[in-house]
Parts: structure tokens; sequence; C-alpha cells
């Protein structure tokens, strides 16, 4: 199958790389020439601009977007979507709010224009393992684009979700359970690093992926790092979120569903980027006001 493929990151480069090896004709574009370059080695067709892009790829076309969320993926989806015609095909594989989806699809509807929502997880092990891909949009349009899914994917590793947003939605739950199940393993990971048993943390994490009921890949990723980095000394505890945790507590918040554990979980990766706690510092001078409890003093 013939696909377009704007934004060749870690991602895209190697969804590219993965389409390629599964005989589909690509015509890859990136604001990197370097970037261009690299997927035209691995057999792509490079195109040093959208409007070249467009003009490479035979009516009814279809284009995958894989550029960072937010921003770059809305101006991307306008630049494009201004050089289609009626029939063509528009389908973002990044982190998009749903609901952003659902606008989107309306007004390329009015232009004749057909958008899908691919809630995309995998990253950068995708090339070897394949992605999880969740699918929004019109339900026929989806399945002309089955051949490229089918690809990207490991076996039964993509599904039809729903319409317009439904596969971002999927995707947006599916990381705030990541981030319930990261903070899991860490805090217990803590705690054993604490007890009195001299534990060797990684052979547990190995251990544990053998019949054992917490058993994960990424238990398995926990394992491969513990034994490059036993202590983690090389790291610094600053951990990012890329967004979907806020927004599934937000949604959480609007269906009035309690979700204590995920909500932990993102607040902890706030408390990870403070230097120094402002309410911590509160919680200390009002022990010391309340009951004259010590306190420790800046250095």
């Amino acid at each position: 199958m013939e696909l377009g493929f704007v934004g060749l990151g870690k991602m895209g480069m190697n969804m590219v790389a993965r389409l390629r090896e599964g005989r589909h004709d690509v015509v890859a574009y990136d604001l990197s020439p370097d970037l261009i370059k690299q997927a035209e080695s691995l057999g792509a067709t490079g195109a040093t601009s959208l409007d070249v892009l467009i003009s490479k790829l035979k009516p009814p076309r279809a284009i995958w977007i894989m550029v960072p969320s937010g921003g770059p993926t809305e101006s991307t989806v306008n630049s494009v979507a201004s050089l289609l015609q009626s029939g063509d095909i528009l389908i973002d594989g990044g982190n998009t709010h749903f609901h952003d989806d659902v606008r989107r699809a309306a007004v390329l509807k009015n232009r004749g224009l057909h958008y899908v929502d691919v809630g995309t997880s995998g990253g950068v092990w995708g090339l070897k393992l394949g992605y999880c891909l969740m699918v929004g949009g019109e339900e026929g349009v989806v399945k002309t684009l089955a051949p490229i899914f089918t690809t990207l994917a490991p076996e039964n590793g993509w599904a039809y979700m729903g319409s317009h947003g439904a596969g971002h939605y999927v995707k947006m739950v599916h990381n705030g359970i990541e981030y319930s199940m990261m903070q899991g393993y860490a805090e217990g990971f803590e705690l054993m690093s604490k007890s009195d048993y001299n534990l060797e943390l990684g052979r547990i994490a190995e251990l544990w992926m053998h019949g054992s009921v917490v058993r994960s890949w990424l238990l398995e990723l926990t394992a491969a790092a513990l034994k490059e980095d036993p202590k983690l000394e090389g790291l610094k505890g600053y951990v990012q979120d890329s967004g979907e945790g806020r927004w599934t507590i937000l949604e959480a918040l609007d269906k009035a569903v309690p979700v204590p554990t995920l909500t932990a979980a993102l607040f902890t990766r706030f408390r990870s980027r403070q230097e120094e706690s402002f309410a911590e510092k509160m919680l200390a001078a009002m022990r010391k006001a309340f009951g004259g409890h010590a306190v420790m003093k800046r250095k």
C-alpha cells in the first residue's frame, strides 16, 4: 500500500522502517534533511516539502502524521489538509486529546477529507516488537488502511475502537494505567532497597518475570535497567509527564469516576521536579509553631 509519512523522529523513523520491511511504498517528509536521507536509505521516497510529498502520491492519498503533540500536530494537520483533495485520508498517530480529534474530523469532513486517529503504543521497541494500535474514525475508512495497521502491529495488535477520537481516548486511559503500574513498581522496589537484607533488585525483577502475578513488559524493562545500574546512581529522580495522565484525570472528574491510584502517581511526578517543596517547609513550620518541634535550617 502507498502511504505518505510526516515526522521522522524516533517513533516515526522506526515506523517507516517497519512499513518498508512490509513492502509498503512510503513517501517521507521531515523538517530535517538528514532524517529524510535516512528514510531514503530505508527504501522510502524522500520529499523536500509537504507539496512535494503530496505530488508523489496517487489519489486517494493517505498521510500519516507523527509529530510532537499539541501545536506541532495541529499546525501540521492544517498544512497537510490544505493540500489534500476530497477523498484523501489524514491519519494522526501521535498523542492527541480526543476532543481535538472530534473537532478536526468535523472540519475536515466539510472539505470531503477523512480523519483517522491512532493511539500508538510501543515506544522505541516498536520496530522490533510491533506497535499496539488503537484506531478511531469511520469504520469503512479504517478498513481500507488495514494493511498498514497489520504491518505496524504484532499479531492481534491493532483494533478498531469506534468513531472519531475513540482511538486516542483508549490510548489516554492506557497511559493513565501505565502511570499507576510504574508507580507501584517504583514504590515496591524502593522499599526493598531500604530493607536489611541487601537484596539484589535486578535479580528479583528477573525472578518475578517467571510465573509471578506481577510480571509484565514494564517489569522486564525494570530488570534490564537494574542490571545495567543496580542502584540507579546514574539517574536523577526527575520524572516528566506527557499529558495523557492529566487528561485521564480530567475525564474521570467529568464522569465522576474515582481514580486515586492514577492521581497519586501523577502528583508524585510533579513532586519529583521540585528541588524543595514549599508545602513540606510549611509542614515543618506548623509543627514547630504548635508543638515546638525541632526544624532543620537551610545551610
